[in-house]
């Protein structure tokens, strides 16, 4: 069997990454704390509901593109920004998210250093032949 190499696994790991956090607490089972994030906009359930959902859709997309375009580096860089967007996010709006088990400091900046191995490996097509 082929061992997978570094740039598979990660563009496996960020795929799979943004596919589950897409399916799982915004379309399959809506997580509370999903919910209290849009809502800390000031829209109702209704609206906060939509919003996560279609957040999902878009995560689920992004996935998808990236699965597919995972040899772009501007694929990379939207999935840096993405991230360093979403911590941001969390820092405005629910700051004590930041200090909890598991939380999108751990997750984001794994999935951010995976993109700069991508792309450094990427500028560097010689040395993965």
């Amino acid at each position: 069997m082929k061992h997978l190499t570094t740039i598979q696994i990660a563009r496996f790991i960020i795929s799979f990454s943004w596919l589950y956090h897409g399916l799982m607490p915004k379309l399959i089972h809506i997580a509370p704390l999903e919910l209290k994030m849009t809502a800390s906009f000031g829209f109702n359930a209704e609206i906060s509901t939509l919003i996560t959902r279609a957040a999902g859709i878009g995560e689920i997309i992004f996935a998808v593109l990236f699965f597919i375009f995972y040899r772009s580096i501007l694929i990379n860089i939207l999935n840096i920004a993405a991230l360093v967007g979403l911590m941001l996010f969390v820092a405005v709006l629910q700051p004590a998210l930041l200090i909890e088990a598991f939380n999108p400091v751990t997750t984001n900046i794994a999935l951010i250093a995976f993109s700069l191995v991508l792309i450094k490996e990427l500028k560097e097509p010689q040395l993965n032949a």
